[in-house]
């Protein structure tokens, strides 16, 4: 389907409108079992200071061969909201889900030949790197695409009332990353993108995540059928966790949201155990699948550049990651979509802003998804 064409009735915001907000111009000790990274793209790079460490020339280059990246600033040009000076990072993550070559089989549809932004994160590293907040954003939003200009200089007219994930399918990752910068007016200063293909492959080669379910699971569309219970999840598995919308909950997104939510805190909470730096090849394995499945801005485009910068996110411990949800409502006329709760969520954009904790009447009350719970660490 393409982004023109996604189906979205209602109109988005608190009010009945979302328009782009205003942008400036050009403007115990467990946490030593814990301190190991903020989420599997950002760890996998931080084991490649260990391959280039060790001198193998050879490795490093193909590596850095393996990388792809996307040169986010010049296709948004100066028209941005201003870098913050307090200290602070943002990154926009994505999880791609295109139909096309080796992920047509795990993601399933049609490869029409567009892809769209599975899963959505903001990042938001709060100065000194030992905190951060993520906040998830809804796939399903209805919002106001503002014109974007794709990284080959196409350019997209505005839509409204659209869904938040037809940005990506638009303009691919710079139209992304304007849409987010509309809606938050913070400067994004980082993008990471994973597709279906690698994200298996990693937690492969990983050896797979141990969770534990409190109710059952069983979605045919995401072809994940797990009892209660405690479960290593291999590749395959984790990825029809991520993508599980009907087999709990409400069937919404918003509770795939929360169970994506859960599966990282459980990744991050095991890694130490994994054995990864205790074992050459699993690390050069890792670190191989890592280079092949990120996509990153210009500014991370090379191992060092993305191994220092994931080196720098090290002292963030799952206890000091606080999740949430952006602010939504059901959408009266289609409850398939929702409505970004605007009041609420500027509340999260100003604590962003400001580098300070995400207070708690920013979520009280929004719509959740109910999955909270049904996956959790062992």
């Amino acid at each position: 389907m393409s982004a023109e064409s996604t189906p979205g009735p209602g109109i988005p915001g608190d009010a009945g409108t979302n328009g782009a907000r205003h942008r400036g111009k050009g403007k115990r000790r467990k946490p030593q079992r814990r301190r190991k990274g903020l989420m599997i793209t950002a760890w996998a790079a931080a084991g490649i200071v260990v391959v280039g460490g060790a001198g193998a020339g050879y490795l490093y280059f193909k590596l850095n061969g393996n990388l792809k990246s996307v040169d986010i600033d010049q296709a948004l040009g100066a028209d941005r909201p201003k870098k913050a000076d307090n200290g602070s990072e943002n990154i926009l993550v994505l999880g791609s889900d295109t139909r096309a070559g080796g992920n047509k089989k795990l993601g399933g549809g049609t490869d029409d030949g567009s892809a769209r932004s599975d899963t959505a994160m903001i990042v938001h590293v709060y100065k000194g790197h030992k905190k951060a907040s993520v906040v998830s954003i809804p796939r399903d939003t209805l919002i106001d695409r503002p014109s974007c200009t794709d990284t080959k200089g196409n350019e997209y007219p505005a839509r409204h009332s659209v869904m938040f994930n037809s940005a990506y399918s638009t303009g691919g990752a710079a139209c992304a990353v304007k849409t987010v910068e509309s809606i938050t007016d913070l400067r994004m200063d980082h993008y990471l993108e994973v597709d279906f293909a690698g994200f298996q492959k990693l937690i492969d080669d990983l050896g797979g995540v141990e969770i534990t379910t409190t109710k059952s699971i069983d979605d045919p569309d995401s072809h994940l059928k797990l009892k209660a219970g405690t479960h290593t999840l291999d590749g395959k598995q984790a990825l029809g966790l991520v993508r599980t919308r009907h087999g709990v909950g409400d069937g919404s997104d918003l509770g795939r949201i929360q169970l994506q939510q859960a599966f990282i805190k459980a990744l991050v909470n095991q890694i130490k155990d994994v054995g990864v730096f205790s074992n050459p090849k699993k690390l050069l394995d890792l670190a191989e699948t890592a280079t092949r499945t990120v996509t990153a801005d210009s500014d991370l485009g090379s191992v060092n550049k993305l191994a220092s910068f994931a080196n720098g996110l090290k002292g963030i411990s799952p206890s000091n990651m606080h999740m949430i949800t952006m602010p939504v409502a059901y959408d009266p006329a289609d409850p398939n979509r929702v409505l970004l709760q605007k009041k609420k969520a500027d509340q999260i954009w100003k604590a962003l802003e400001n580098d300070r904790p995400i207070p708690k009447s920013a979520t009280s009350g929004s719509a959740t998804g109910e999955a909270k719970g049904v996956v959790t660490a062992p």
